[in-house]
């Protein structure tokens, strides 16, 4: 899960393995997997980083954390 902020300001957490696409339309905006959208305060780049941490948190990439120091 990502923790992410819409834009009336309200957190809440939502499943990275369901997002399909992340784009800047000029504000962040995520698909899912099912067509459903949100729009964030978050910057694109900052929604790539958490999806990638998390996915290397539930090492869905083959790589963890500590691996990648050592590369």
């Amino acid at each position: 899960m990502i923790k992410v902020t819409r834009l009336n300001g309200k957190s809440f957490h939502i499943n990275a393995l369901y997002i399909d696409t992340v784009e800047s339309l000029p504000d962040s905006t995520i698909t899912f997997t099912n067509g459903k959208k949100i729009v964030l305060l978050e910057k694109e780049e900052e929604i790539i980083q958490a999806i990638i941490q998390f996915y290397r948190t539930v090492n869905v990439l083959g790589l963890r954390d500590d691996e990648e120091e050592r590369l």
